[in-house]
């Protein structure tokens, strides 16, 4: 049987991940972060090299780093094996220590990058150096369950971390392990607790002192946030095609210019009331960008919540209090309250599960409710 590797790099793409053959050079050496794109050759700097081959009718593919040198030579090192296995040689593997953390580290970091958002990218890394930080040993398979049981310690007692956040390290920490070959590390029980703390929503009377603090540009996006629950980032990369003005409708949609993609790489429809329509309508009469609310250069703008904040600061309110989020879960409460069902507000929010929109159904309170206690007795 003859068996052959070839070397390959995983790259972003305007279609999704995709694993493209490096470009070799004259001399028969890797042009390092340079791949074939259907035919063409473009420059990469993203992403892992990735050694493949055939065992039997399996293809196996191995991720070998982020260094062109290092890949080469992990390829010319298959090459040889595999030749050797080609005219019935027993090949005997050479024994070493593993995979070394940091190293992994680097792999899975530059593979979330490719298929990941920005942010989420950010997070992992983070999280990553934090546990190279904390957890002594020096290659992958040596790490066990008390490393991460001391992990999470680690994070709570020597970090100050909120238990919520000490639960999303941890997590984010056994995704790593579980994509490195460590499965099976931690029991159900042996994951940090924390209490699920309740959405918070604004109260009508903040909207109010907040709304009547606002300049009109100001006015029109935050309504639009409290309108559509939309999330920071599909306001900050909303564009005029995503109004439907006929129909009082915002889509939520992919922009590769920019890179953006929806959380749940789904497109989705809300509905806006005429009150939005309304003030979008006058605010595109004003505008000269693609963009509905754009920087001053015409990009995205990524200052969304340093305007609430200073808007909150100017009204009086406790701008510690004011969170871009916190429209959403006020949308999202106000449409539960107001009749809408779970499954389409669930919809409306792009959530992938119906618990999560579950976490709106919350009891109301505020000043009309302490009116409707009061009336009770």
């Amino acid at each position: 049987m003859n068996r052959r590797a070839s070397l390959s790099k995983r790259i972003r793409t305007a279609s999704g991940p995709r694993y493209c053959p490096v470009v070799v050079s004259p001399n028969g050496r890797i042009k390092p972060d340079w791949v074939l794109v259907d035919g063409r050759q473009e420059r990469h700097t993203e992403g892992a090299y990735y050694v493949s081959w055939y065992a039997g009718k399996k293809l196996v593919r191995r991720s070998v780093g982020k260094d062109a040198a290092m890949a080469s030579a992990e390829l010319h090192k298959q090459k040889q094996i595999l030749s050797a296995q080609n005219a019935g040689v027993k090949v005997v593997e050479e024994k070493n220590d593993g995979t070394l953390l940091a190293t992994a580290v680097d792999v899975f970091v530059a593979e979330i990058k490719i298929s990941r958002k920005p942010k989420t990218d950010q997070a992992y890394k983070q999280t990553l150096d934090l546990f190279l930080e904390c957890c002594p040993k020096r290659h992958v398979e040596e790490v066990e369950r008390d490393d991460l049981i001391k992990f999470a310690a680690w994070l709570r007692d020597a970090r100050k971390l909120s238990p919520r956040t000490v639960w999303n390290k941890f997590g984010l920490a056994v995704i790593f392990l579980k994509k490195s070959g460590r499965r099976g590390l931690v029991a159900k029980s042996d994951w940090p607790q924390f209490v699920e703390a309740e959405p918070e929503m604004y109260e009508q009377e903040d909207l109010d002192a907040f709304f009547a603090a606002c300049e009109p540009d100001e006015r029109v996006l935050f309504e639009t946030f409290l309108m559509s629950g939309l999330r920071e980032q599909e306001v900050e990369h909303l564009e005029w095609t995503d109004v439907n003005f006929a129909r009082g409708t915002l889509t939520v949609r992919q922009k590769p210019q920019y890179g953006f993609i929806p959380k749940t790489y789904e497109e989705r429809e809300v509905p806006i009331p005429d009150k939005l329509v309304t003030s979008l309508k006058r605010w595109k009469q004003k505008s000269t960008s693609s963009l509905v609310f754009p920087a001053s250069n015409g990009d995205p703008d990524g200052h969304l919540l340093r305007y609430c904040k200073a808007v909150a600061k100017r009204s009086g309110l406790d701008s510690r209090d004011w969170w871009l989020h916190k429209f959403r879960s006020t949308f999202a409460t106000t449409a539960l309250r107001g009749g809408v069902d779970l499954r389409t507000v669930q919809l409306w929010l792009g959530h992938k599960n119906l618990q999560s929109t579950m976490r709106y159904l919350k009891p109301a309170r505020g000043q009309a409710v302490r009116a409707q206690v009061n009336a009770l007795f």
